[in-house]
């Protein structure tokens, strides 16, 4: 039986859809349905990102000059096309990335509230007033756009992380080649559709998709590229901070997480067990922010370890638009097979699995690309699924003697992103927000979840040190003038 394949899309160079000089295409197959195709995308080259880069350079000084409060117009107008066209928009999503319909509502309905703070922005785009040691000088500083971004984005939050990178890199004045992932291709057209639908001028935003190992190093490469927002893997977020670097442009990186949720023996168990088991198994560990210890006190190990494995196992797997799905399929093939490589050295270390562990098989599974929610217990601190992120429906469970041991525990990773704790203990509390060293503090709630208008991001190799999201993301997607303003002599 041959796949069935859906419509073709183009790049966006200019504000018109154009074909690859290529002249080649690639499918996006739903991963929970491989035989079913979201579409057709265009396998572009370096030569597209040249086109794309030069757009948005010729487009940069008309939209700079742009007054600021009708950018944020611009920005309102997507934010009401993506509302009126969530559903749409939530149920293709689901099908092309695997995850559950309720989850792709949720993530999509978080991009219109950041398309709208990032609108609101526009008002208050503002530099500051100093004292000068001089006498009647007017000292003074501007925000000023970059010129040219590059957005590289992930498969895992392929519309809001992409919004959230976008919306102020336009606020802020800058313009924009946006390069999307390749298993979610048609989110990021769907997004491209909405700027375009809203009024952007031609040059402002470019898409192009394909490769990230073809296309990366030239789009962070190109002379007009002044500035690269990425979020992604650790390695390739290393490979862009040194193209940056021998370029002298700014790079922005978020990357990957090894989260962990500690649980204190004051912990309400149901709350907790509840926070572990959605935290780690939701979009099928997909996440950065994804649970993946939970560093549990001696005390109620068993009885935690009980309540976990019983929400884990009550897990609804399935179809990602059946509305009783909790959590669909992994992206791909490849990604699941890493999680199942992770599972056997997880064995082979000595950790015990307690529940899951396999591909999921059956006439609801064999299609699609199913894991089954993994439950590790007897892991060590020391063991690599307690130190590699495995970006997969899996957690393992550590006993703990003490907060103390618990932080010790969970800042001994390479990564920093998120950490959550659960107890009633305000001196736990204290002790673990100002000793965890994580960007992301969460107190009696999962390691994820963000909120629009706060700043993302996370600490060591978590991340470059520029914040995604919130005020914040104005020091990276502006730059500083310095004004001294005397009168001429009389």
């Amino acid at each position: 039986m041959e796949p069935t394949v859906s419509c073709t899309y183009s790049n966006y160079i200019d504000g018109e859809w154009v074909k690859t000089v290529s002249g080649k295409t690639f499918d996006s197959f739903m991963p929970a349905n491989c035989r079913e195709s979201v579409g057709s995308f265009q396998h572009s080259v370096p030569e597209d990102v040249c086109g794309a880069a030069k757009a948005a350079s010729d487009a940069f000084v008309a939209w700079k000059e742009t007054p600021a409060p009708q950018r944020g117009q611009i920005l309102l107008k997507a934010a009401a096309i993506l509302d009126e066209r969530s559903d749409d928009i939530a149920r293709k999503f689901s099908q092309e990335l695997g995850k559950a319909y309720s989850e792709a509502k949720g993530e999509t309905l978080r991009a219109v509230q950041l398309l709208q703070f990032y609108a609101s922005e526009t008002w208050r785009i503002t530099g500051r007033t100093y004292p000068s040691l001089n006498p009647g000088r007017l000292l003074y500083t501007l925000r000023v756009p970059l010129g040219v971004v590059g957005i590289i984005t992930p498969w895992n939050f392929p519309i809001a992380i992409p919004i959230w990178k976008i919306a102020p890199a336009l606020a802020y004045g800058n313009t924009v080649v946006f390069k999307p992932a390749g298993y979610t291709s048609l989110c990021g057209a769907m997004i491209m559709q909405i700027f375009e639908e809203a009024g952007l001028p031609p040059g402002v935003m470019n898409m192009i998709t394909g490769s990230g190992q073809l296309l990366g190093e030239p789009l962070v490469k190109h002379p007009a590229v002044r500035g690269v927002s990425f979020t992604g893997s650790t390695e390739v977020g290393r490979q862009i901070a040194c193209w940056g670097a021998e370029k002298g442009i700014k790079v922005q990186l978020e990357m990957g997480g090894k989260n962990a949720t500690i649980v204190l023996g004051d912990a309400n168990l149901d709350q907790a067990s509840t926070f572990v088991a959605q935290g780690a198994m939701f979009s099928a560990g997909q996440k950065c922010t994804a649970t993946s210890l939970a560093l549990v006190h001696k005390d109620i190990l068993q009885d935690f370890t009980a309540l976990l494995l019983q929400k884990v196992q009550a897990i609804h797997l399935g179809d990602p638009l059946d509305p009783a799905t909790e959590v669909g399929p992994m992206v791909s093939e490849s990604q699941l097979e890493n999680v199942l490589n992770y599972v056997r050295i997880g064995c082979e270390e000595g950790a015990k699995l307690l529940t899951g562990g396999s591909r999921l098989t059956g006439t609801a599974y064999d299609q699609g690309f199913f894991m089954a929610p993994t439950v590790f217990s007897d892991v060590t601190p020391q063991m690599r699924i307690a130190q590699e992120e495995i970006f997969g429906p899996v957690v393992g469970i550590i006993p703990i003697d003490s907060i103390d041991q618990a932080v010790e525990i969970a800042n001994g990773t390479k990564y920093g992103l998120s950490c959550s704790i659960c107890t009633g203990d305000i001196t736990a509390i204290l002790q673990y927000i100002q000793k965890i060293d994580a960007g992301l503090i969460h107190i009696n709630n999962p390691t994820t979840g963000a909120e629009p208008h706060v700043p993302f991001g996370g600490f060591k190799e978590s991340t470059s040190g520029y914040r995604d999201m919130g005020r914040t993301a104005i020091d990276f997607f502006t730059q500083y003038k310095t004004v001294y303003f005397d009168a001429p002599a009389t």
